[in-house]
């Protein structure tokens, strides 16, 4: 899986997808320290792979995890600045909530606040779905970049969890 580079100076605008998302009564926003357990819980359960991450955003000042939520239940997150700086990712959605524009929502509002951050590109570490970032940003693959940073973990090189104490 590769490494992709996006250009944070050439966004499109995230005024009106939080508009449409706002009417969906969906709030897009950075997440709050204080729910930090109700996020990382969301995250053990439908992502487990990507805690650590999770957890590490919540490290950052400002909090570098972006986060969807419909009547105060989580539907997605994504997170920057995690595994490496001026990275981003994980980010995902759970899948009763796919298809309804969350993932491109939540990857507009953390590369417009890696913009912000004084970032001119950002790099999405050990892409899945390749389309989508360059449909939607204009992401594209960076050459040799298949064994980049992430590819201990997808070789299965990396440190396993800890196994369960019960």
């Amino acid at each position: 899986m590769p490494d992709m580079i996006a250009r944070l100076y050439d966004l499109p605008e995230l005024e009106p997808v939080l508009r449409g998302m706002t009417a969906r009564d969906i709030d897009i926003r950075p997440a709050l320290a204080l729910e930090k357990a109700g996020v990382l819980a969301w995250v053990a359960a439908v992502f487990p792979g990507w805690l650590g991450e999770a957890e590490a955003a919540f490290s950052r000042l400002p909090v570098a995890c972006h986060i969807a939520v419909k009547d105060r239940e989580v539907l997605g997150f994504a997170c920057y600045d995690t595994t490496c700086r001026n990275f981003f990712g994980p980010m995902g959605v759970g899948d009763s909530s796919r298809d309804g524009g969350i993932g491109r929502a939540l990857l507009l509002s953390v590369l417009h606040a890696q913009r912000a951050q004084g970032y001119a590109y950002a790099i999405i570490g050990g892409v899945g779905p390749a389309d989508f970032y360059a449909r939607t940003v204009g992401a594209a693959v960076i050459p040799g970049s298949e064994h980049g940073i992430l590819a201990p973990v997808f070789a299965g090189r990396s440190v396993p969890p800890p196994k369960d104490a019960e």
